[in-house]
């Protein structure tokens, strides 16, 4: 099954079993009704989702200079565009934390954006970055 139908499939699940938990204390607006969009979630929703799905939280201040500066040592170029790495670090964890396939290849087509090409030898030093930082624990 391709990763973009898994995680779609993970996020489809997870939505349906928070649409379906009741715990009788949560306020009506943080539950989707059963029509809800990906836009009318809460951001503890999405969280959760995220979290379900290996993706570790956007990170800021030290954590995501420790982040850029971890993936610079390894690949300095993934870095010229600072929100497209974080984007693709968190997004590379959901591979890695869910024990992907191919992880240096999906490393190094996640880190190619506009004029940054990655290759697999360095799509294999961002895997190993992110698991020695610690970044992709959720």
């Amino acid at each position: 099954m391709p990763r973009h139908i898994a995680i779609a499939a993970i996020a489809a699940t997870c939505l349906l079993a928070l649409t379906a938990c009741d715990s009788g204390d949560d306020k009506a607006e943080d539950k989707p009704s059963p029509s809800a969009t990906a836009s009318e979630l809460t951001q503890k929703q999405k969280d959760e989702i995220s979290k379900a799905a290996g993706i570790p939280p956007k990170p800021t201040g030290a954590k995501r200079q420790q982040l850029l500066d971890a993936l610079a040592a390894v690949a300095p170029d993934v870095v010229r565009y600072e929100d497209k790495a974080v984007d693709a670090a968190r997004n590379q964890c959901s591979s890695i934390n869910g024990h992907g396939g191919k992880l240096d290849w999906a490393a190094s087509m996640r880190f190619t954006y506009k004029d940054v090409k990655t290759t697999e030898a360095q799509g294999a030093k961002i895997n190993d970055a992110l698991k020695k930082s610690g970044f992709c624990k959720v």
